[in-house]
């Protein structure tokens, strides 16, 4: 009997008797489990469990991981979340006994190069972002945000403006951004959109005010889009006495070209997991640094690794607003994004960037003609198509061009994100793909168009060569099953 993946199931092949490993016999004498834990928490009959060799759970094992797909396997241009290669290196790096060994608990004296490395990791995000100092504890994206906003409230009560109440975020935004203001107990006031895909400056004079906190952006925005009036935003969100927020959820689009902390902005987090060298999902782990400028650096939450002569040690920000993690955050994605910064250095970032960039307007240009572009200007690291054409025209959705891609081999973009473009199409190739690839891309993508006007019912019941179906969504989400259950 087989799934629907072509691997039997570890219970299907299960075989009376069968067995994998045996323990030896017990050399001292058996306690009763009676005595070991109380009756009601003792099973009344043995599990079920697959009864199998153990090759055949290795060979189960092997053949799911087949069909995964990852970066590993072929191009996965999902906009916004920067799924590119990470060197091998910078894992090698992370596993070497001298960081993989250590407890957070050990004396200062005896983890300095530990300590050492997260002093220079902090230094060189503050570098990068145009900043004074950082924090590494957040441990993600989303985490630092939250992160950012609650040094943001400590600030403003500092100062005694708790009445400050209000989080401005773009129509554009990434999701995290109004779910972590609200999560901060603030207000969310939406900016609209210029029609260039930009933040609109005339609406966001009206709308920041005395309870203005802050506007939380991220530059390039989730189109791709550098935004022209960065200074005069800054100045706007200044005025009122708000702080700036970067999201860097899209800073592989302007390493060592532009530091946010030089437009106006105030916090800044980095995704360590998406820019710098750790690999992006499958559940993470990632980080979230934030940086600040020195007259937020008194709020950090501690302790921060700090140089005193030639040692490192870990002190309390005066001001600190605590513990946002345990410990000093997920050290070994710190490891990594050290390595990956030190391998490439200054002007190996600026080409890492600069790469993305290219690549993503290459695709663009090759694609524009055939898909709608709602704004059809020059992007950074990604850009977003949409398939309202294919919708109105032939009654192809963007759900079933991304279904159809999968036969292509190729993992789908980011689709329906941003909310703000009918029917979007977010797609990011990263510095790290081949022009080969980037063409085998395009050439995916035409065809689809293609086929979408002579045979948009194969769009729409695509995948056709994966080995599993388009699947019921709404129901997997409603209706999830999570356990094997016996016919």
């Amino acid at each position: 009997m087989m799934n629907k993946t072509g691997v039997p199931l570890l219970f299907e092949i299960s075989t009376p008797g069968r067995r994998g490993y045996r323990l030896p016999d017990l050399d001292v004498p058996e306690v009763p489990l009676e005595e070991l834990l109380p009756a009601e928490y003792l099973r009344q009959q043995e599990p079920e469990l697959p009864e199998v060799s153990e090759i055949e759970v290795v060979r189960h094992f092997t053949q799911l991981s087949r069909l995964n797909h990852g970066v590993d396997v072929d191009f996965y241009p999902l906009g916004s979340c920067t799924m590119k290669y990470n060197p091998r290196v910078n894992e090698d790096v992370a596993a070497l006994p001298g960081f993989a060994a250590i407890h957070p608990y050990q004396p200062e004296e005896t983890v300095q190069g530990a300590l050492e490395l997260m002093y220079n990791l902090s230094q060189y995000l503050a570098e990068l972002s145009g900043l004074h100092s950082a924090t590494l504890q957040p441990a993600a994206g989303a985490h630092g945000e939250l992160t950012g906003l609650w040094i943001m409230k400590a600030f403003h009560e500092a100062n005694g403006e708790g009445h400050r109440n209000e989080i401005i975020v773009p129509d554009s935004a990434h999701g995290t951004n109004p779910a972590s203001a609200m999560m901060a107990n603030y207000k969310v006031v939406e900016v609209p959109s210029d029609g260039r895909g930009g933040v609109d400056v005339e609406a966001l004079r009206k709308l920041v005010g005395p309870n203005t906190a802050g506007l939380m952006l991220t530059n390039p925005n989730t189109l791709g889009l550098f935004d022209e009036n960065i200074c005069t935003i800054a100045e706007l969100v200044h005025a009122a006495g708000g702080l700036l927020y970067y999201d860097g959820a899209n800073a592989n689009a302007l390493m060592g070209i532009v530091k946010p902390g030089d437009t106006g902005f105030d916090i800044v987090h980095y995704n360590l997991h998406k820019t710098f060298s750790t690999p992006h999902g499958g559940g993470g782990p990632g980080a979230g640094p934030i940086v600040v400028s020195e007259k937020l650096a008194p709020f950090l939450p501690g302790p921060i690794v700090v140089k005193q002569g030639d040692r490192y040690v870990l002190k309390q920000p005066e001001k600190s607003i605590g513990r946002v993690k345990g410990f000093y955050g997920n050290f070994s994605v710190l490891v990594k994004a050290y390595a990956y910064i030190r391998s490439h250095g200054a002007e190996g970032l600026r080409q890492v960037s600069e790469t993305a960039v290219v690549n993503a307007n290459y695709l663009m240009h090759h694609l524009k003609d055939l898909y709608d572009l709602p704004y059809n200007r020059h992007c950074k690291h990604e850009f977003v198509l949409s398939g309202r054409r294919q919708k109105e025209q032939y009654g192809v959705r963007t759900l079933d061009i991304a279904k159809r891609l999968l036969d292509y081999g190729v993992h789908a973009p980011t689709v329906y994100f941003p909310l703000n473009v009918e029917e979007a199409i977010m797609i990011e190739p990263t510095e790290t793909e081949t022009k080969e690839t980037l063409d085998r891309f395009i050439a995916a993508m035409r065809q689809i168009a293609e086929e979408a006007e002579t045979d948009p019912e194969s769009l729409r019941s695509a995948p056709h060569y994966t080995p599993v179906g388009r699947l019921d969504e709404a129901r997997a989400a409603r209706q999830p099953i999570l356990r094997w259950r016996k016919a």
